[in-house]
């Protein structure tokens, strides 16, 4: 298990590292003003739908129902079973995308209704949303087909797809001369990169004779169960996209920047989220199903219990660097260019409300495999609803007090309900078990993180007079510099804490 999730991780750091690239060049030359609004909402927006209709809802699907029918019928009916879907998937998502486009300005009223009093924007944003919603098409294909793959315990190619979506953008920048802005340059890399995608992650199915064909939606009982999940992951995916938009929309009524300070800081603590928790919850799952559909229910509880301990692990000390020091990082990352002092604070007060909820938004994959390994999406769509309906409330409560900074509280604070139930229940129904060895493991990463926040505002002073006369590149080495002495006394102390302990997991 820890070789596929660090196959993963591999793949999804070196998509996180080029994503890291791809921002800072969208920073530096777009920064926080008008067009850097329109196109981060021109960005999210197939990407809300695509999280509903793709990822989300599809794999907790489709991945349990089409590793039954590899071990109840052979790869040939599971590949069958998977060109049924595709062919569901193209003709639901054709005429949505038809339909999007066609009425673009009435989704931007929707999703966006704060730009309607900038014309400049909201016509931007329509023109920018226009380009880039053909990539909710393409990459829930590639969805499907990392699906398939994953199912085969091959993970590399569809982790390192993203890294296409990065490269296209940061090529495409390279040449913005060549559009009427930097910002049509990148919307129109992004769909480009969805057809790059399709090749990639295909050609791989194809090689492995894995390549779904399209086939008659036949009614059988794989697909009877694939329904009978589906329709509830949409249901819950469709919930955790609610507040999402609730970020777009109600930062689209606040000051313009507000929306690209999220964004920006999204950017941030989506690195633990794709490094850490989607890569535990892609092996996780199909991990947990096969374990299950041979009543190895022991070793399945196994898997789980250390791909939590290893998440815990990992995301501690992004929790505490997004706490204690948001600012130094949004300076030494985006500071440059069209970027301003101005706008690395604000979304340093964005990133540092996000951290409040890092550690359940991380776990959120793992703990939701206790049941769709089970096929039980009902049970994840009820806990994801209570925490939404916490997250909205408190959107609408704190948004004209604290501006974008309360409402990336307010979804930590739902994130923190949605894992507190999940973990509640599945504890419950003995579907999750934490023996001594984890929580010795969790005593560790706690003193650990605890002794890095001490230690550093200690550290930021011998870090700031080795980098202070690197000029413009003080602040990029002075997190370089500060980042590599936080881990190592954090990985020290943890390797300490966990061999006082004699934790094993």
């Amino acid at each position: 298990m820890f070789r596929k999730f660090a196959s993963v991780s591999g793949f999804t750091l070196l998509s996180r590292l080029t994503g890291f690239l791809r921002d800072v060049a969208i920073a530096s030359m777009l920064g926080s003003g008008l067009a850097a609004d329109a196109y981060f909402v021109a960005q999210r927006l197939p990407n809300h739908f695509r999280a509903i209709f793709g990822e989300g809802a599809f794999n907790s699907a489709f991945v349990p129902s089409y590793a039954r029918e590899i071990g109840e019928a052979g790869d040939p009916a599971a590949v069958l079973f998977s060109g049924r879907i595709l062919t569901l998937l193209t003709a639901v998502l054709v005429p949505l995308c038809a339909l999007a486009m066609w009425q673009m300005p009435l989704v931007i009223d929707l999703l966006a209704p704060g730009f309607a009093a900038d014309p400049e924007k909201y016509a931007l944003a329509i023109t920018l949303t226009r380009i880039t919603f053909p990539y909710l098409l393409l990459v829930s294909i590639v969805t499907l087909l990392s699906g398939v793959l994953n199912a085969h315990s091959r993970f590399a190619i569809a982790a390192g797809a993203p890294v296409l979506l990065n490269l296209a953008i940061l090529v495409a920048l390279y040449v913005a001369f060549l559009f009427p802005s930097a910002a049509h340059a990148a919307a129109w890399a992004i769909t480009i990169s969805g057809v790059l995608q399709v090749v990639f992650v295909g050609y791989d199915a194809h090689k492995n004779k894995l390549l779904p064909r399209f086939e008659w939606p036949t009614l059988t009982p794989a697909m009877g169960r694939f329904f009978r999940a589906l329709g509830p992951a949409v249901i819950g995916s469709a919930g955790v996209q609610i507040a999402i938009f609730a970020d777009t929309i109600i930062a689209s009524l606040l000051p313009t920047g507000a929306v690209s300070a999220i964004s920006y800081a999204d950017r941030l603590y989506q690195l633990p989220v794709g490094l850490i928790g989607i890569a535990a919850g892609t092996v996780l799952l199909p991990e947990m199903s096969k374990h299950l559909a041979n009543h190895a229910h022991d070793k399945a509880h196994s898997a789980q219990s250390r791909s939590i301990a290893l998440s815990l692990m990992l995301t501690a000390p992004f929790l505490v660097a997004f706490l204690m020091i948001p600012r130094e990082i949004m300076q030494g990352v985006f500071m440059r260019g069209h970027f301003t002092m101005a706008d690395a604070d604000a979304s340093a007060a964005v990133l540092s409300a996000y951290a409040v909820g890092i550690m359940p938004i991380v776990m959120i994959r793992s703990f939701v495999s206790s049941f769709h390994s089970r096929q039980d999406t009902l049970t994840p769509l009820i806990a994801a609803f209570l925490g939404i309906g916490v997250n909205v409330a408190l959107k609408l409560a704190l948004y004209q007090s604290y501006g974008a900074p309360g409402l990336s509280f307010a979804t930590a604070i739902g994130a923190w309900i949605n894992g507190g139930i999940l973990v509640f229940l599945a504890v419950r129904k003995g579907w999750m078990v934490f023996n001594q060895g984890f929580l010795r493991v969790f005593s560790a990463v706690v003193f650990a993180a605890l002794i890095l926040a001490v230690a550093t505002p200690f550290l930021k002073e011998p870090a700031l007079m080795l980098t202070i006369h690197f000029g413009a590149f003080a602040p990029v080495f002075f997190v370089i510099v500060l980042g590599l002495a936080g881990g190592a006394l954090y990985a020290i102390t943890l390797y300490a804490g966990l061999k006082v302990s004699r934790a094993a997991f």
